[in-house]
């Protein structure tokens, strides 16, 4: 099975101090008011053919009557699928997603019969680290670079039609690496379609039409029902869940809030496998999302007494939501 490399590491959960939430702060993210959830959600649009992924985003914020939304991870115009658009307040979750693997089913021409067994070797030759130079028109400097291929599955072959699905790091060019496999064939090569599957932990099953946007928030709004609203809406906790997690004692959430670095005796729990500079999520013990930011130890020393565990890079909970009471 093709899988991301976050999809891949099978954590356990490490105890270093057992403990309850209170129920009196904080909530449940999946029990958030709808209210709330259009705040502090995200959802995975099915970008259709035609806009940009800006003008997507754009339409999602109308749609809902939202102050901002940010999408994670630009699609070429003619490109479609998976574009999870984070909506108010949770827009800086974006930055998160930026850097997980994405996943794209490709439709690629050759411009000569090849053999298919020399096909196959030269898609082959493709996965793993390569050499990338960005396309003339492109949001970065065009400059080479190199990035991580995970997979390459030939999906399907017709004549000089090509199906593959691709997993890769985020800012690898598949209409590039179409053009790379062409060079390489000896023969040429252009992308005819595009379409993304994955990006980070959203995947097609999840996937919301704007239409079926509209019609959901229609019904929330005009006749208070918000069960199909609920549906496609994630909470920002989602957005994060391809990182490494560790929750911390409800007496080191305000903390937290107010941008100190996560030292050992605030944490509860953490999620093995995590390596020094790695990026980790900081949860509540309800699953809330506290901050965003670089693990300072490893998973097992994180269990110990004294040290910092966390340095925050994006605080997300506001202060107050929990008490102040002590030190982390």
């Amino acid at each position: 099975m093709s899988e991301l490399p976050f999809e891949k590491i099978k954590r356990e959960v490490l105890i270093r101090k057992e403990s309850v939430s209170s129920p009196k702060f904080g909530v449940d993210p999946w029990n958030r008011p709808t209210l709330e959830l259009l705040k502090w959600g995200v959802i995975n649009i099915d970008k259709p053919s035609g806009p940009s992924s800006h003008q997507v985003s754009a339409y999602v914020k109308e749609i809902l009557g939202l102050a901002k939304s940010g999408h994670s991870g630009t699609l070429d115009p003619k490109v479609t699928g998976c574009l999870p658009v984070a909506l108010d307040r949770a827009t800086r979750v974006v930055q998160s997603l930026l850097p997980a693997g994405k996943e794209y089913i490709c439709l690629m021409h050759i411009h000569q019969d090849v053999v298919q067994d020399k096909l196959r070797k030269v898609l082959e030759g493709f996965v793993g680290r390569i050499k990338q130079l960005p396309p003339k028109k492109s949001a970065v400097k065009r400059q080479s670079r190199f990035r991580t291929i995970y997979y390459l599955d030939v999906l399907e072959i017709q004549e000089k039609e090509v199906l593959f699905k691709v997993g890769c790091q985020a800012g690898t060019y598949i209409r590039k690496l179409v053009h790379d496999i062409g060079m390489a064939l000896g023969c040429g090569a252009h992308m005819s379609e595009l379409r993304r599957t994955k990006a980070g932990p959203f995947k097609e099953s999840s996937l919301s039409t704007l239409q079926n946007l509209k019609d959901a928030y229609y019904y929330f709004k005009e006749e208070g029902r918000d069960e199909e609203l609920r549906k496609l809406v994630v909470p920002i906790e989602f957005g994060v869940s391809h990182l490494a997690k560790v929750w911390v004692l409800d007496t080191t959430v305000d903390s937290l809030c107010h941008g100190a670095t996560l030292g050992i005796p605030g944490v509860s729990k953490v999620e093995s496998e995590i390596q020094v500079g790695e990026d980790v999520a900081v949860l509540t013990l309800k699953g809330e999302l506290v901050a965003v930011g670089k693990a300072l130890l490893a998973s097992r020393v994180m269990l110990k007494d004294k040290g910092l565990a966390v340095k925050s890079s994006q605080v997300f909970m506001d202060p107050g939501v929990y008490p102040k009471m002590s030190r982390v």
